[in-house]
């Protein structure tokens, strides 16, 4: 991945990232705001209920007690005391029921008989003692009520009317539709009552009980009733209803510590997740925008500092291919420019080095080949001296031997001037190896001939060395033929060398990762890990009249060739000569050419 494409990577992550936090920190506030205004919503109409419910509850409790203290009713309850018939009274709770707008009035006696009832005339004579088994609150309280239309929850008080010998009682109350009413829920509220009867269905009452589906809100109700403390819970209703509402649940207490009814608050979060949408789409696009300006400054800024460093890697990418003549030129100041400043003294310093080194390796080189060569030329000057000296001391002494020490030491002056020659002609091959002439060489065929040219070498010895043939069947590879023979045959007579008391001499070629490998392996005594490290060294060798050039020149014979050779052996298991050369580019065709040739 290219520095551009980091740097614009980079600042449209940064970008995104900000924007997203910030997005994410706007939401979560909002979140908290709108909880915050959604609980002061809730708790401004729970009030309102709670007031009005007093209210209520208040008026109720004054007209009862209002009935109570009437003239009328004392006098009725005398009457009654007196021993007047209950028949005569049974219209008595509707009258004063309907001048205190009361919806529920029952007259009972001591005993608990229903005198007279204004909402179920029916129950005349039925006996009515919940609120003579306990204790009766003084103010208003929650309780169903049995009406013929079925169960209804009212709002009761419950008041003695004294008498000299026993007290009857004025239980009366309205329905708790009537404290809905006049509240006024703002936008995005509703109200509604849920009555739990206890030996019935539960319903709905209020102006919202029709969008109000009682499934959904069984889970939250039974938590209610199970709790007995307030809870909420937020649904989502689907479609033709506010889409999610937080809905609360507060218990309302009723006689004797029974929960009558549960108030139900619902909080529409439409507004909420409508601005939430919104701030989502806007930090989108906020974010988009930035993202797509970022990449354009970042673009530029990334240009101008990556420019800069293209040139450095391109340049010491020269470097690194020979061209030590390289000079970045730079105008800035800044860290860059400090940067080319120091490489363009770092080659200076390179090339300054590389001459001293050059210039040194040269006289090394020169000083070791004067020595190696007066070495090699010491040797048979030494046989030469001896021979000139028996010649001179035979012509004085025994001239009657003169002529067969003469053919004798001529015969050992041309043997050793022969020597010279060769010596002199190795030292003259490594000083000048020629440029190779590349063209498709049929590697195969080339081991073949060498084969073949060994043979009678090979295998006429008391020790035979048996040539074993494991070719792959290569494609052309590019190479001079003449310099590529040079270099087999000297690892042949390397190897004969290695194993005086015969072997097996394997050649085998391979095709890997598209480049040809030619491994030659002798079982002779094998090398050393210290005569491998130094056999490609020039004037190094393990024979005794060796010059140490042949796999010096086999080594720049192969690497002029853009290949490889290299070597590994085991004492006594014997060595391995491995080359790799490149294949001939043109080996679609003149490859095979070369192959069948």
């Amino acid at each position: 991945m290219s520095l551009n494409t980091r740097l614009l990577l980079l600042v449209a992550l940064s970008i995104s990232a900000s924007v997203g936090t910030v997005a994410l920190l706007i939401e979560a506030r909002t979140h908290e705001a709108f909880r915050q205004i959604e609980q002061e919503r809730t708790s401004s109409l729970v009030n309102q209920f709670r007031r009005e419910f007093d209210h209520e509850g208040e008026e109720i409790t004054h007209a009862v007690e209002a009935i109570a203290a009437s003239d009328a009713m004392l006098r009725t309850s005398m009457e009654l005391t007196n021993g007047a018939d209950y028949a005569n009274f049974v219209n008595e709770a509707a009258t004063y029921a309907q001048a205190h707008r009361l919806d529920f009035l029952d007259l009972v006696s001591p005993d608990g008989t229903i005198v007279s009832s204004a909402h179920w005339p029916a129950r005349f004579g039925y006996k009515e003692r919940w609120f003579l088994d306990a204790a009766v609150p003084q103010q208003a309280f929650l309780k169903h009520i049995d009406t013929p239309q079925g169960n209804a929850l009212a709002m009761l008080c419950v008041r003695p009317v004294k008498t000299h010998s026993a007290n009857f009682y004025l239980a009366g109350g309205r329905r708790l539709d009537s404290v809905l009413q006049p509240l006024s829920p703002p936008q995005g509220l509703r109200v509604s009552i849920y009555s739990a009867p206890a030996e019935s269905p539960g319903e709905l009452l209020g102006p919202a009980k029709d969008n109000l589906g009682i499934d959904r809100l069984k889970p939250l109700i039974d938590e209610v009733m199970a709790n007995r403390n307030e809870s909420s819970m937020t649904l989502n209703w689907g479609p033709g209803a506010p889409q999610e509402e937080i809905m609360h649940a507060i218990p309302l207490q009723g006689f004797a510590d029974r929960i009558p009814a549960i108030l139900l608050v619902g909080n529409a979060l439409d507004q909420e997740l409508t601005l939430e949408r919104r701030i989502r789409n806007i930090s989108l696009m906020i974010a988009g925008v930035g993202v797509l300006v970022g990449i354009l400054v970042a673009g530029i800024v990334a240009a101008r500092i990556s420019r800069p460093v293209k040139k450095l890697a391109i340049a010491a990418t020269e470097i690194g291919q020979g061209n030590w003549d390289v000079h970045v030129k730079t105008s800035s100041k800044d860290e860059i420019g400090k940067l080319a400043a120091a490489f363009n003294q770092m080659t200076h310093e390179l090339i300054s080095q590389r001459e001293k080194l050059v210039q040194t390796e040269r006289v090394a080189a020169w000083r070791e080949l004067a020595r190696r060569l007066a070495h090699e030329l010491k040797n048979p000057l030494f046989p030469l001296q001896v021979t000139v000296e028996n010649l001179l001391r035979a012509r004085e002494s025994a001239p009657e031997q003169f002529e067969e020490v003469f053919r004798e030491s001529t015969a050992t002056l041309l043997t050793e001037i022969g020597n010279l020659k060769t010596i002199i002609a190795r030292f003259s091959d490594f000083s000048k190896m020629p440029a190779p002439q590349l063209q498709p060489v049929n590697l195969d065929a080339m081991i073949k001939d060498v084969v073949q040219l060994f043979q009678g070498q090979l295998i006429n010895r008391a020790n035979k060395i048996e040539p074993v043939l494991d070719l792959d069947h290569l494609p052309a590879v590019s190479g001079d033929p003449v310099l590529l023979r040079r270099v087999v045959d000297n690892l042949v007579l390397n190897a004969i060398d290695a194993m005086p008391g015969g072997g097996k001499l394997i050649f085998r070629t391979a095709l890997r990762d598209k480049v040809a490998v030619l491994e030659l392996t002798d079982t002779g005594k094998g090398l050393t890990p210290e005569e491998c490290e130094r056999i490609f060294t020039p004037y190094y060798t393990t024979k005794q009249h060796g010059t140490g050039l042949g796999l010096a020149i086999a080594q720049s014979v192969v690497s002029d060739h853009h290949g490889r050779i290299s070597v590994s052996s085991k004492q006594q298991q014997g060595t391995t000569f491995k080359i790799e050369l490149p294949l001939w580019e043109g080996n679609g065709e003149t490859g095979k050419a070369a192959s069948s040739s």
